[in-house]
Parts: C-alpha cells; structure tokens; sequence
C-alpha cells in the first residue's frame, strides 16, 4: 500500500491511499472541523466519508506534470508513466497551487 498526506497550503488535509483494490482519499478530522475549511477539490467536496475510485482521480491525476516535464520526471526517476501514484508521490510535493502531496514512508506509519 502506499500513501499519501495531502495538503492544502501548509495544513494537512486528508490521506490518499492506493492498494490492490484501487484509490481511497479522505478528509482529516481535525481539518473538517475548521471553520475555513475548503475542499481540496470541487470534485471532492469536504465530508467524513471516504472517496474510492478504482482510478487516480481526476484532481490528483490532473496534478502530475505533463510533455517535456513529465518525460524528465520518467527518465531521472526511472518511472513508468502508467504509475500514476508513483508520478504524483515523485513529482507533486511542491506543486503550483493549494494543494501538495507528501509521501509517508511505510516505516512512518
């Protein structure tokens, strides 16, 4: 399994989680109960539940560089461009934008 603290801007936000049955993105308690709180995406609004998808989905997904930059995340990872966990873990800690993604080392957990 590996997985994923994301953030928006500098406060943790929820978790991203992928193992062999797919994507899992939930919200943080403690960032629910904010009364500023916003969604990290208009396609996930805020709610306890979790969200599950079988695919990337689409906000994370549309975080990963494309063209030329993606061909040099490739090449100096040695990443396929068909693990789309692996792109957003490598490539998206410091993205443009709210939101960030830091990895969490199994040993961290």
């Amino acid at each position: 399994m590996r997985k994923a603290a994301i953030k928006r801007k500098t406060q943790l936000a929820g978790w991203l989680t992928q193992d062999e049955h797919g994507y899992r993105f939930v919200y943080d308690k403690a960032f629910l109960a904010l009364p500023d709180a916003r969604p990290v995406s208009l396609t996930l609004p805020l709610q306890e539940a979790a969200y599950t998808s079988n695919v990337l989905f689409p906000f994370f997904d549309g975080l990963i560089p494309e063209g030329w930059l993606l061909a040099i995340a490739e090449k100096n990872w040695k990443l396929n461009s068909r693990d789309r966990m692996g792109l957003l873990l490598a490539c998206c800690k410091d993205c443009i934008g709210a939101v960030s993604v830091e990895e969490i080392k199994e040993d961290n957990l």
